[in-house]
């Protein structure tokens, strides 16, 4: 199922053995190679660590309620998990990037994105245009098929269709209704 990324910020973390509320997540860490949301860094009380985190894998469920973990073990600090230290390290915002083409033209600014809650890979990005090509489309919407190259500064997309050249001269078809003549039918009976 694919859901804005901005509905899973303040999500409540349950735990499955208390039924409690132990933690609400603050930001994703995304990994800029494959955009996929490998942790929440995550707020509350009861957390022994600053900054904490909850690991994508160690997600039970994802319901109405919240992400569902088994307990308050599950979260983990910022040393803990090697790969996760390096993506947090990169500093990497997703909102807010600049989104260009191939030829150089500004597109617009990530103002959300979609994930699809099976793996939390990022399927499309919401992007937000400059204020005059804002006023006849809101925002666009760019697959991560059409993304190039992300870098620390831009996201880079394919370019749209390339405009055609005008056909200098039209064909004109006419087209004839074949229940309508313009001559008068005539009745034959045998």
């Amino acid at each position: 199922m694919l859901l804005l990324g901005s509905r899973l910020i303040g999500t409540p973390v349950m735990g499955l053995q208390t039924g409690t509320r132990l933690a609400v997540t603050k930001y994703p860490i995304i990994d800029p190679s494959n955009l996929m949301v490998v942790a929440y860094e995550v707020d509350g009380p009861m957390l022994v660590e600053r900054p904490s985190f909850i690991r994508i894998a160690d997600v039970r469920e994802l319901s109405d309620v919240g992400m569902i973990i088994d307990s308050h073990d599950e979260f983990i600090g910022l040393d803990d998990v090697i790969a996760i230290k390096k993506i947090y390290d990169l500093g990497f915002k997703l909102i807010g990037l600049n989104v260009i083409d191939e030829l150089k033209h500004k597109l617009g600014n990530v103002i959300n994105y979609s994930l699809d809650t099976d793996g939390f890979v990022i399927q499309q990005l919401n992007v937000k245009q400059s204020l005059l090509k804002s006023i006849s489309d809101t925002e666009l919407i760019i697959h991560r098929t059409q993304i190039i190259e992300i870098n620390d500064r831009e996201i880079i997309v394919k370019a749209a269709a390339k405009k055609l050249t005008p056909i200098k001269d039209p064909v004109k078809l006419t087209y004839m209704n074949p229940f309508r003549s313009t001559s008068p039918q005539t009745n034959s009976k045998s």
